[in-house]
């Protein structure tokens, strides 16, 4: 695998425009991360005008958390758009396994070929068909329950599935990577998680899939463990999360990305 800190060095230089569809909840903090780590987003979800977008963009995330009709539209008009460019794209199932119609989006926005899955154990187990036991955006299951499904889905789909939670899981389906950074006061700060598929997104243009998805997660991680040595609490946590994903270097990056193979 590449180096850490090289993959974010080339994401910084190259500034990719990354075009997010997310939920009402994430959209100004999610902003803030992309733009902190060396990313430039943009938040376009109209169906009159995200395929014209697209064309601009070099990398897709989608996250379904707050969902209509509409922006499910929008999301598969966009994600087919990048598909048949030949773009990166994230899809994050929020809560997939709690009702028929995000199944179904999931279901088809499946089938346009996504290059990384990020969800929580739950959602992954619920993609794969193998139940999970969620509570709408939280999992009620552990990392390691989804391992084996994870790898699974990435061997059936042709994606890199990242499984997040206090170490996460990375695979394409024949490697395997669990990444240990983080802070317990991440969760404690809503759409962290959200924001985390567009630093994603903007990891993966010009670079391998698997690599850029592990980098991005470690990267992440070590920005929470030093925001977490700065913050009395998840509101000065957010705060400090933000300088410190703007702060650290490809050095720091490298030197303390907890990386190992699964």
């Amino acid at each position: 695998m590449e180096d850490i800190g090289t993959i974010l060095a080339k994401m910084r230089a190259t500034a990719p425009l990354v075009h997010q569809i997310t939920n009402y909840v994430a959209m100004n903090i999610a902003a803030n991360v992309a733009l902190a780590a060396g990313a430039s987003p943009a938040m376009v979800h109209a169906r009159e005008e995200v395929v014209e977008f697209a064309g601009l963009a070099q990398a897709l995330s989608v996250n379904i958390g707050t969902l209509d009709a509409a922006w499910a539209e929008a999301m598969e008009m966009t994600a087919q758009a990048m598909a048949a460019s030949d773009r990166p794209w994230v899809l994050d199932p929020v809560g997939v396994g709690a009702t028929r119609f995000r199944q179904d989006v999931c279901a088809r926005l499946m089938a346009l070929q996504p290059t990384v899955i990020r969800g929580n154990a739950s959602e992954i187990l619920a993609l794969a068909g193998s139940g999970g036991a969620g509570r709408g955006a939280d999992s009620a299951d552990p990392v390691a329950a989804a391992e084996a499904s994870a790898r699974d889905l990435a061997t059936r789909c042709g994606a890199v599935v990242a499984v997040s939670g206090p170490v996460d899981y990375v695979t394409d389906g024949i490697q395997g990577f669990r990444v240990a950074n983080g802070d317990a006061l991440m969760p404690r700060v809503t759409a962290l998680g959200c924001s985390l598929n567009g630093v994603i997104a903007a990891f993966l243009v010009g670079q391998p899939a698997l690599s850029a998805t592990v980098a991005a997660l470690a990267y992440f991680g070590l920005a929470g463990e030093r925001a977490a040595q700065a913050a009395n609490g998840p509101g000065s946590f957010q705060v400090a999360f933000l300088d410190a994903l703007y702060a650290l270097t490809p050095q720091d990056v490298t030197a303390g990305a907890k990386v190992s193979r699964a």
